[in-house]
This record gives C-alpha cells, structure tokens and sequence, in this order.
C-alpha cells in the first residue's frame, strides 16, 4: 500500500466503465430495453448510493422479494431496501436506512396505479381529438427522454465554429473574391 496521502497526483483521462470488454445483452435488467426499475421510498443520500451501484456495475437486482425486517413478510421488492414499503411508510423512514427524513424520494406504487387509473378514466371520457393530443404529448415526453435527435442537416447554429467568417454565404463570397484575384494572375503570367 502507498504512504502518499491527499488527492491523486494525475486526473484521469476517461471514466471507468464496469463492461468495458463485455458485450451486454439489451434485453436483459439494465439493458437498453430492459432498464432498471426507479428507486423509491429511499432518503437521497441512500439514492446516491444506489446510483452509484448501478453506475459501476456494483448492483445486483433481487431476484426474488426479500424479507421485511418489520413486518417479516416477503415483501421487500427493491435491491438494497430492508423494508416493504408499507412499513416504511407507515413510519415514515427511508426503506434502506430506517432512519426518521423528511424527503422520501419516488411514488410507491399504488400512487402510479391510482394516477394511471385516473388518466385512464380520463381517456376513455375525453374527446377524440383531445384524447390524441394527450397521447401524442406522452409519446413526445418518453422520446424526449430516451434518445436525442441530431441536428437537422440545414442547421446552421454551428457556422462560428466551422467558418473563420459570421455566416457561411460570407465565407463563400470571400473565396470567389480570393478565386477571381489568384485566376486574374494566372492568366496575365501566361
């Protein structure tokens, strides 16, 4: 082990990815097509930890619901929670830590289905056209989220940090005049 003590002597050059050499299937848990599931019922500083788990590779999902240290029931759904979320509801305390916050972040679950059962109610009494354009904002919002779209081909937001002029009609129109004035000394030469 090393005597130096304080910060590392160089910053590295690029961030550590746990697959770095392995292919990953996208159809399972973590996967593109598969993410995993949001984590709720926790205090921030227990999300971090649990981000920071998954972000290197560190995470390994429940594969069947563990016990509540509460309740004793098999009803602990989320890796690293050691509550069901009733309990921790009940008490009001983070499902990792137990200990007492004020901020619990993320919906349980019945909140959602109560949510999406209302925006279904909502749906099916809404009129057609405003039941589209609902669905096509939803639709828009999951896109927004997933995958950003490249600029289209006739964007010109980047023309500074192509051309040495403001636009790029000036920089053409600074060519022809450089063409014409090199063109004019060659055929005298000649």
């Amino acid at each position: 082990m090393s005597s130096r003590k304080g910060p590392p002597k160089h910053q590295n050059q690029y961030a550590w990815n746990p697959n770095a050499g392995h292919k990953k299937n996208e159809t399972e848990v973590g996967g593109k097509l598969r993410p995993y599931s949001e984590v709720t019922g926790v205090c921030p500083r227990c999300r971090e930890q649990i981000e920071w788990k998954r972000r290197y590779g560190k995470y390994k999902p429940l594969v069947e619901p563990a016990k509540c240290q509460k309740c004793g029931k098999r009803a602990v759904r989320q890796a690293y929670h050691n509550l069901c979320t009733a309990c921790a509801k009940e008490s009001g305390v983070c499902a990792k830590c137990s200990c007492r916050v004020d901020r619990i972040i993320g919906r349980d679950v019945e909140e959602l289905e109560a949510e999406r059962k209302a925006l279904d109610e909502a749906l099916k009494n809404a009129r057609e056209r405003d039941r589209r354009t609902l669905l096509r904002a939803m639709n828009k919002n999951k896109t927004d989220n997933a995958v950003k779209t490249p600029p289209p081909v006739g964007d010109r937001s980047r023309e500074g940090d192509l051309f040495p002029a403001t636009s790029i009609d000036e920089y053409a129109e600074a060519n022809r005049d450089y063409d014409d004035a090199n063109n004019d000394e060659y055929h005298i030469c000649n």
